[in-house]
């Protein structure tokens, strides 16, 4: 039995101890948290073993004394805190021992479990500990220049107001709405305009929501998660036939601290106030990972931590919930579920009626993995089926029409993606599809008529295809108004709007024109309001070119042959400039270039090569301080964006910014994505350090003055180079990272990407995943680069587990040779900070770190 094993390796353990072994935590040379490790305990942790024989219970019963610094003694009433999981709830003593005794046989391969108990009172204090040392020898960012430089960007009124459409007041004038951020409102403030006052310099706001007050009246430190609106559309009942023009009604979702648990809270539009549950009002305030969407003004479709099993492995619901206004939540029948393995469930309302034969749709969803989902459709036929069970006229329309329709299952691929537009099923797909003896290739959409889809079967109808990928051509975004499908196309990471026409009577798409070429920029679209007209928001930015909003019209847009544009306008389809983003650097001598590396495969890896000035008046010398990022996962792309805090803290003091478009991501469509899965990680990894080597053979930069920065996917790419090629590297900035590769499916969010990586309960573990494991992977004779670990408290998507325990591993097993340095920022959740004074810290924290390390060791 795996106890009597234990007790086996506990033998050998107790001939190398002393009666009172001092052991303490290193960092960077110097010992802290001192505490004892003591013959005694490992004797009674024996005789324990021993004496329980029960599998389930013998390693907690082995651990019940606590220790301390001062005594090895048994104390009588210990406290136990739990750490939790998505898969257990271990137990440890409230102790200082520096392996941290945790009641679980996991103790015995990870002797830095204990650091994954996110707020006991041992974890705060290492962070605490570890904190103080780092700026200790780091420096406070908030004493430098850089601080107050990048704080004045994240809180300047120069930065555009991104707005949303919330209807028409009774003046005819359309509503916008816009969070915001500033010095004054750190939390930040939900705020209202006209499109009129927006489209001036100055605009007039009125204030909705102030969160920062609102966190002084809970005495909770409130972060705005966003709010889900209730469609106009949807918003009539008995008492309202008739729909608003203006937004009435929102769910509001709030975090503590920043972190992906939020609780929800319904705010009236019209009065400017929340609606509490003794009104009535839909308020969910136990901490979840909580989906939640209107169905129609009295019922919402909820799923939530509330009931047995309404969690999945991974920490998101596994139950839909049909939630009536007035009645309690935990009676609301659950009306869709998943399995307990599943990653989540889902259902949301999908109106098409304002399109040619569009219908209303109710959609239920269950993702088995992270990239696969079975789903079920209806159409609903009246929007008073969307009421409640009891609604009267539900009633009346249900004796006069029937019962609500049954859901049918969706016979599409499952890690296809499908939406409705009009009365066209959308289908995105993720990998090849023969039907109607026809193969569609991985990365097309195509379009079928949905009522001949659900009516005779997907292999008797006909598909119309509107976008199929090459091997450097693939969809990025897609977006919609009115009567267009607007398509990103990204042609070898550049981007290319393409747009299509629904037909007048909404039997087929048109391709009817777009940009001429691909640009090195970001482009992004966003209806004015997809339920009246064709307008658009357009925002563009790239890497030395400032954000700029802009007005357009898809009716505008002419066939390619015709669409060349003499005027200060980007674009034919664009009307007029909004705003603009002014300079927040000098980029006068920057230069964007893009280059191509070859991988060990083969295979040839673009990048974006920003140089501080022209590549004829740089010295190819090595001597360059050269930051390289990636992440390369998740189907994610980078690509060109204006992002001020990095050119000033990077390209005006003379380095030079890469970002490599690793496989992994989906710069070049699913394929992309796919190559670098579970077994296949390797790729990724072999890719970014074909970019680092292509940029020390160009004489760019050498190994000291490279340095590569990434947060989390990203965040276990870099902590793999640390391992896997410390040489090529003088420095890295490790942020938010997975690293412990072997309980990762354990933590938080983890067990929804072992579709990514792979099953460490498997095989997988043996014959890959601890191959690219960064915590599993430190050797005590190497030499490790500066390397920089963040994360914060609140991050409940990846686990802070991870940067604790690899930091502490290094400074125990490097006995301080290794310069580690670790920042835990207690708020501030996966996005590792809550307020512009954060991100500023955090921010200039990494730059700083990194500038220092690397231009000290120019040539």
């Amino acid at each position: 039995p795996f106890a009597f094993r234990v007790c086996d390796m506990l033998k050998q353990c107790l001939l190398m101890t002393t009666n009172s072994t001092t052991k303490g935590r290193f960092h960077n040379g110097k010992k802290i948290n001192l505490s004892v490790v003591s013959k005694a305990s490992c004797l009674l942790l024996l005789s324990n073993l021993y004496r329980n024989n029960n599998s389930n219970t013998v390693i907690a019963n082995a651990f019940q004394p606590s220790y301390s610094s001062s005594t090895t003694a048994t104390k009588a009433g210990t406290a136990y805190t739990p750490i939790r999981t998505n898969s257990a709830s271990f137990h440890s003593p409230r102790s200082k021992l520096s392996f941290g005794m945790t009641a679980t046989s996991t103790e015995v391969e990870d002797p830095y479990i204990w650091l994954e108990d996110v707020e006991s009172d041992q974890s705060l204090a290492f962070a605490k500990d570890a904190n103080a040392a780092c700026l200790a020898q780091l420096g406070d960012p908030k004493d430098g220049e850089t601080y107050g430089k990048v704080l004045k960007i994240l809180e300047s009124d120069d930065r555009i107001p991104f707005a949303g459409f919330y209807g028409v007041d009774e003046g005819g004038e359309m509503i916008l709405f816009n969070f915001w951020k500033d010095s004054k409102n750190p939390k930040g403030i939900w705020r209202k305009t006209t499109l009129s006052s927006y489209q001036t310099p100055s605009p007039k706001w009125t204030t909705v929501v102030d969160i920062d007050e609102l966190g002084k009246k809970d005495d909770t430190s409130w972060v705005f998660k966003g709010s889900g609106t209730l469609s106009r559309s949807l918003d009539c009942s008995a008492e309202r036939p008739t729909p608003p023009n203006l937004v009435s009604r929102t769910l509001m979702k709030l975090s503590r601290g920043g972190a992906d648990a939020i609780v929800v809270r319904e705010f009236d539009l019209e009065t400017n106030e929340f609606i509490p549950a003794s009104q009535n009002g839909f308020e969910i305030n136990a901490e979840a990972k909580t989906r939640i969407g209107w169905k129609s003004r009295n019922v919402v479709l909820v799923g939530t931590d509330i009931g047995e099993n309404a969690l999945t492995d991974s920490g998101y619901p596994r139950t839909v919930r049909e939630w009536v206004r007035g009645t309690p939540l935990e009676e609301a029948p659950i009306v869709f579920e998943g399995e307990q393995t599943d990653v989540s469930v889902n259902s949301y309302i999908s109106d098409q009626r304002m399109r040619p034969n569009g219908s209303l749709f109710e959609f239920r969803s269950r993702s088995p993995t992270f990239f696969t989902t079975i789903k079920y459709i209806r159409k609903i036929p009246r929007v008073e089926y969307l009421f409640a069970p009891d609604d009267p006229d539900r009633l009346k329309v249900e004796a006069e029409e029937g019962s609500i329709p049954e859901f049918v299952l969706l016979d599409v691929q499952e890690d296809a993606n499908a939406f409705m537009f009009a009365n066209f099923l959308m289908i995105s797909l993720k990998s090849d599809w023969t039907v109607g003896g026809k193969t569609y290739t991985s990365g097309s959409l195509i379009a079928a008529n949905n009522d001949e889809f659900l009516t005779r079967g997907k292999e008797n109808v006909s598909y119309q295809v509107l976008f199929e990928p090459t091997d450097r051509i693939a969809l990025g975004e897609l977006s919609s108004t009115k009567s267009y499908l607007v398509l990103d196309v990204m042609d070898t990471v550049k981007s290319q709007l393409q747009f299509y026409k629904i037909s007048s009577d909404g039997s087929a798409f048109e391709y009817v024109g777009g940009d001429l070429e691909a640009k090195i920029r970001s482009s992004s679209i966003q209806a004015l309001d997809s339920t009246s007209s064709d307008e658009f928001w357009f925002t563009t930015s790239g890497y030395t070119q400032p954000t700029t909003l802009y007005m357009g019209n898809a009716d505008l847009v002419k066939d390619q042959a015709a669409s060349s544009s003499t005027s200060e306008l980007p674009e034919p389809y664009v009307t007029k400039q909004i705003k603009s983003l002014p300079p927040q650097y000098n980029s006068d001598a920057v230069t964007v270039i893009q280059k191509q590396a070859t991988s060990k495969d083969g295979t040839q890896i673009p990048y974006f090569l920003v140089l501080p000035k022209a590549a004829e008046d740089l010295p190819m010398d090595g001597s360059t301080p050269t930051l390289l990022y990636g992440y390369g996962g998740f189907e994610i792309s980078l690509g060109p964006q204006y992002i001020p805090t990095q050119g000033l803290t990077w390209l005006e003091r003379g380095g030079a910014y890469v970002e490599a478009n690793i496989r992994g991501g989906g710069e070049f469509g699913p394929s992309w994505h796919q190559a670098a899965l579970k077994s296949n990680r390797n790729k990724s990894y072999e890719d970014f350090i074909a970019v680092a080597e292509d940029l020390i053979a160009s004489g760019i930069c050498q190994p000291s003055t490279l340095g590569v920065r990434g947060g989390s996917n990203g965040g276990l790419l870099v902590g793999n180079m640390l391992t896997m090629r410390p040489d090529l590297f003088g420095a890295i900035h490790c942020a938010v990272p997975l690293l412990d590769m072997k309980r990762y499916h354990t933590l938080l969010a983890g067990a929804s990407w072992m579709a990514e990586y792979g099953d460490p309960s498997t095989d997988d573990w043996e014959e890959f995943l601890n191959m690219y494991s960064p915590y599993h992977n430190l050797k005590p004779k190497a030499n490790y680069p500066p390397i920089l670990i963040t994360t914060s408290t609140r991050d409940d998507r990846v686990h802070p587990g991870h940067a604790r325990k690899m930091v502490q591993k290094m400074n125990d097993l490097g006995e301080g040779r290794w310069p580690v340095y670790y920042y835990e920022n207690i708020e501030g959740g996966h996005g590792g900070a809550a307020d512009p004074k954060q991100s500023a810290f955090m921010t200039s924290l990494a730059w700083n770190f990194l500038w220092n390390t690397l231009s000290k060791k120019s040539v």
